[in-house]
């Protein structure tokens, strides 16, 4: 009787837990489960007059279009090499950040510094996009009639140069993601026993050799995982920054077109949602292998942090 108790109480706990826990997986499998059944889209010429599952089956043809087009290689280009510098930028720096927070302590400074990092990160891509045209506005933009006009040099017109946006590009998302990205690194670094610190300190290290030879060892496993979900995701661009900072100026396309924006640009323009899905199961299809490279090799070189 005793032992029946106990488990009855073990399943009222378990049934608590799996309350608690419902409302996420109800929306992970809605979000994320569910229309994964769509990907036969891919492989159809949709015809509304027919329906998704009468319209004629076109094997890869969609796949096809997407990579004959003479924009095929810029996008994938943009896709990769923005996303490979977003990783690694975006890691120094979200580290960095949570290290110099840790270090500011409770003070009121930390408070307001760390205020002012993730403020971007809550606002809207539209709101950014309104602020950086303030700043590069050819006309009335800060930069230019603030600082370079008065320097005695003629303004440039930044929605018209396709270069500059390289580094605008990345700026900005640094200034949007590295606030929000160091608030894991700092729960980690929390999380660091004191008592690891201390005895560094007693043998003789500064700030700078306990940041190198305590803190960072002890981040290397939340750096793997943080890196290997990112790469999981690399043939994918934030479109509002591609898209709605750039103002969705054709000059820049060089420079902005990625996979997601060019993918848009041909739904608004073709209405081909074949097409659409097509590039949408390449991305996934391709970080998803991504993933299980990046795992392999992480596992070969340091099996305790791999992801599985």
């Amino acid at each position: 009787m005793r032992a029946d108790a106990q488990k009855r109480r073990a399943r009222k706990r378990n049934l608590i837990y799996i309350l608690f826990l419902l409302p996420g997986l109800i929306y992970l499998l809605i979000n994320d489960y569910i229309p994964m059944f769509g990907v036969f889209i891919a492989f159809k010429n949709i015809d509304y007059g027919k329906g998704i599952f009468k319209s004629d089956w076109i094997g890869l043809q969609n796949f096809r279009f997407l990579f004959k087009t003479k924009d095929a290689l810029i996008m994938t280009r943009n896709t990769l090499l923005y996303n490979l510098v977003f990783i690694v930028l975006g890691t120094v720096f979200a580290i960095f950040v949570a290290i110099l927070l840790c270090e500011l302590g409770e003070k009121l400074s930390a408070r307001i510094f760390q205020s002012a990092l993730i403020l971007p990160y809550l606002l809207s891509w539209v709101i950014i996009s309104y602020v950086v045209f303030a700043f590069l506005s050819s006309d009335t933009g800060y930069v230019n009639k603030a600082i370079l006009e008065p320097a005695g040099k003629s303004g440039v017109n930044w929605y018209g140069e396709s270069f500059y946006w390289i580094f605008i590009l990345i700026f900005v998302y640094l200034w949007k993601s590295a606030g929000y990205q160091s608030i894991v690194y700092m729960a980690n670094i929390a999380g660091i026993d004191s008592s690891i610190k201390e005895a560094a300190r007693i043998d003789g290290a500064n700030k700078l050799q306990e940041i190198r030879y305590v803190v960072l060892p002890l981040l290397k496993p939340t750096v793997i995982i943080m890196t290997l979900m990112a790469v999981g995701r690399i043939f994918y661009s934030d479109f509002g920054l591609f898209y709605q900072v750039p103002m969705d100026s054709g000059a820049l396309y060089p420079t902005t077109q990625t996979i997601d924006t060019y993918v848009y640009r041909g739904l608004m323009k073709l209405n081909d949602i074949g097409m659409a899905s097509a590039a949408g199961v390449y991305q996934s299809m391709v970080g998803f292998v991504l993933v299980l490279l990046s795992n392999l090799a992480v596992r070969r070189i340091d099996p305790d942090n791999a992801l599985f």
